[in-house]
């Protein structure tokens, strides 16, 4: 069975972001960037389901300026067996996104495709949806737990009441949620071996999709810095703090 694993190049968790002068968007010039921790996770599983004898081929694919290359080399590092690198500069919206990994999917036709559930830069939580939508694949979002057997996939999903046990039929699309896994410390000696793994490098172009955004930014700008917290000396100074000041009873 193949797997396609989708990755993104975002600004490093660790980082903390700040917004631009001009209000344009957040400051991206000299600032770490890794892999998009979701789908770390996604790539992790993929690998597993490798190792448990599931899965034959894993392919990660990545869209994105050519600096991806490094998110795609830590991708193969972690287990992936070969790269793929859809290329532009243009600002890839979920919808584009999606359309380019439909594009992918129907060349390299994999018989499942996990993605993050969401990219901590945008918090979207739309690509995987929507590339399942294009496709006319089932799909499981927010997986905790993937099972694959018999040509079905059975998957727990998080959901806001508890867990959800859902069953659906390959091809399908899933997305990973943080309690999947716990991806694996990437080695020396695999960073080398992925330098010697395939990548192909494709264009839009090539694959007859248009990238242009459909959304505008207007204006980016960062939250109000939050007061200090004050102590009151018993409950009916609270709650005529709550009362006077906040005006929130």
């Amino acid at each position: 069975m193949k797997v396609l694993v989708s990755v993104k190049r975002v600004i490093d968790y660790n980082v903390k972001v700040r917004v631009k002068a001009d209000g344009t968007g957040v400051e991206t010039a000299n600032v770490k960037m890794s892999m998009n921790p979701f789908d770390e996770i996604a790539v992790e599983e993929a690998v597993r389901l490798k190792e448990a004898g599931v899965v034959t081929e894993i392919i990660a694919v990545s869209c994105g300026p050519q600096a991806c290359q490094e998110t795609l080399r830590t991708a193969l590092a972690i287990g992936a067996d070969r790269a793929v690198l859809v290329e532009t500069n243009e600002e890839l919206q979920p919808l584009a996104v999606a359309k380019l990994l439909k594009a992918v999917c129907q060349k390299e036709s994999p018989q499942l495709v996990i993605l993050g559930k969401q990219a901590i830069d945008d918090d979207s939580n739309q690509t995987g949806q929507m590339l399942a939508a294009l496709l006319g694949w089932s799909q499981a979002t927010f997986a905790s737990k993937v099972v694959i057997a018999d040509g079905k996939a059975q998957v727990t999903r998080e959901v806001d009441g508890g867990l959800e046990t859902i069953s659906i039929k390959l091809p399908a699309i899933v997305t990973t949620d943080l309690r999947l896994n716990e991806p694996r410390y990437v080695t020396l000696p695999n960073i080398m071996k992925a330098k010697k793994k395939t990548m192909e490098t494709l264009k839009p172009e090539a694959l007859g999709v248009d990238v242009a955004p459909r959304l505008q930014t207007l204006k980016v700008s960062e939250p109000p810095k939050r007061k200090a917290g004050v102590k009151v000396p018993d409950p009916k100074a609270l709650v005529d703090k709550l009362r006077n000041e906040a005006k929130v009873i």
